[in-house]
């Protein structure tokens, strides 16, 4: 017949001391440290009143006035959200006393003739959780959830780590190295490397067990909100002649005053409220290059947002705004995406098409049937060595890609129009100059004649993705 008890008192203390039969309760712990309202009398009998294992996280850190204070955090923050997850971060001496008092209880538990393992106990950071989560789920109205994509944390930190971890420092030194932004290298993983490298009768000797009394409670550092990624996609038209896809800057200085990039992010960090963001498309045209047709297939991650909720109808607002704002780009199509569809716009890449439109001068004069044979050339292959122009920023390679199809558009005895199907990544304007012979063959040596490019508009991005919207 088993008997049900009540669990003990969060508020029990690990000491080295003789107990009285009347400092126990029915359960055997230590009997519940009153709490005291004077910070002056609170600061005198801290010594006695800070747990030596939990360093007062379970004390003083589980009531009603820390759970409102994260809340009224979380509030002000002016988050959507409809679940969260919460994170804790520990000072990591927790960890040491933690490994002393299991070394206790497990001595202790041995004369008994019982054996105890490290998975039989429950590590802090887990009990903190069990016992604020459901406070929180109430304050906030919403459940926890170990896959939302909200998180609060808590960083708590201690006056006394380093003083206390020293000694695992000494015992195994290829544990703590110097790291960049770590203001010690008594770091959580660090310690816990460590306290899995040094053997029992190590520990034993260098720290007390059970843990001696701390001088001070833990404090609560740092509370913060996080909102997981939110994707959009759409596809984008570029019209002007002089803007770059995402900001020119050469040696720190601005070239030109604005970007696709920038025009469209603009107004969806504004939205969305949030703090930064990352521009990715379905590759990128140069400066001076249209983009027609359908447009190109871009998608923007947004870090951080406060808003995230927004109905179809929103969608098609913003949309509207952004296409408002300037007469340099459009965009269509835009979408509320997951990360994964992202990958969709990248598969397969270089196997996708791209339909181009380039004026094209000579500088002997041509007759309509010297370009004709050009529309009868299938699936040429070229060498293209990485161009002059972007050797700066990309390795020196060869690179075979395939013209599918050209149609050409006599103009007059000096200039025609060439319409051609390419593989995703060629370099069209290399293809008609030749690139000093670093792109073979070329426009210019398949007509034996010095070409050059003075005009190139993107008509097509073959990628089916993201889902026509009936825009």
């Amino acid at each position: 017949m088993s008997i049900q008890v009540d669990p003990p008192c969060k508020r029990m203390r690990l000491e080295h001391t003789e107990e009285r039969p009347d400092d126990l309760n029915h359960n055997g712990a230590l009997q519940q440290i009153p709490s005291v309202n004077n910070e002056n009398t609170a600061m005198e009998n801290s010594a006695v009143e800070v747990c030596n294992v939990c360093l007062g996280i379970l004390q003083e850190f589980c009531e009603v006035d820390f759970v409102k204070k994260v809340c009224q955090k979380v509030n002000s923050a002016d988050y959507q959200f409809t679940s969260f997850v919460f994170s804790v971060s520990l000072p990591p001496q927790l960890s040491v006393r933690e490994r002393a008092a299991w070394l206790l209880v497990k001595q202790e538990m041995g004369k008994l003739g019982l054996s105890l393992a490290k998975d039989d106990i429950v590590q802090l950071k887990e009990a903190y959780k069990w016992i604020i989560h459901p406070q929180l789920s109430e304050e906030l109205g919403v459940p926890a959830d170990g896959k939302s994509l909200f998180e609060i944390s808590v960083v708590f930190a201690h006056p006394e780590t380093d003083e206390e971890c020293h000694f695992l420092a000494t015992a195994c030194p290829d544990c703590f190295k110097p790291a960049k932004n770590k203001q010690s290298v008594f770091t959580r993983m660090a310690v816990i490397k460590a306290l899995e490298k040094i053997k029992e009768d190590d520990f034993l000797k260098h720290f007390p067990c059970p843990p001696s009394l701390p001088k001070n409670l833990c404090v609560a550092l740092e509370i913060q909100c996080n909102n997981g990624a939110v994707f959009v996609a759409g596809r984008y038209n570029k019209y002007s002649r002089n803007l770059p896809q995402t900001p020119w800057i050469i040696d720190g200085e601005r070239k030109l005053e604005s970007s696709v990039e920038e025009l469209i992010s603009g107004h969806l960090m504004a939205e969305f409220k949030a703090d930064s963001f990352n521009f990715s498309s379905s590759g990128r045209e140069d400066v001076d290059v249209r983009t027609l047709g359908n447009g190109r297939p871009f998608a923007i991650e947004l870090v951080n947002p406060r808003r995230i909720h927004f109905t179809a109808e929103e969608m098609k607002g913003l949309q509207q705004t952004i296409n408002d704002s300037s007469d340099k780009i459009q965009v269509r199509d835009l979408q509320l995406v997951t990360r994964e569809a992202i990958g969709r716009m990248k598969e397969g890449e270089e196997e996708k098409t791209k339909t181009y439109s380039a004026l094209i001068w000579t500088d002997k004069a041509i007759r309509k049937e010297d370009i004709a044979f050009l529309d009868d050339i299938k699936e040429l292959k070229l060498d293209q060595k990485t161009p002059l122009r972007v050797l700066h920023r990309r390795p020196l390679a060869v690179r075979c890609r395939i013209i599918h199809t050209m149609k050409s558009e006599y103009i007059d005895e000096h200039h025609f129009r060439l319409h051609l199907k390419s593989q995703a990544g060629t370099y069209i304007k290399e293809f008609v100059h030749g690139d000093f012979g670093r792109t073979k063959p070329s426009i210019g040596s398949l007509l034996n004649r010095t070409a050059d490019i003075l005009e190139l508009d993107v008509e097509s991005v073959d990628v089916d993705w993201p889902p026509t919207l009936d825009n």
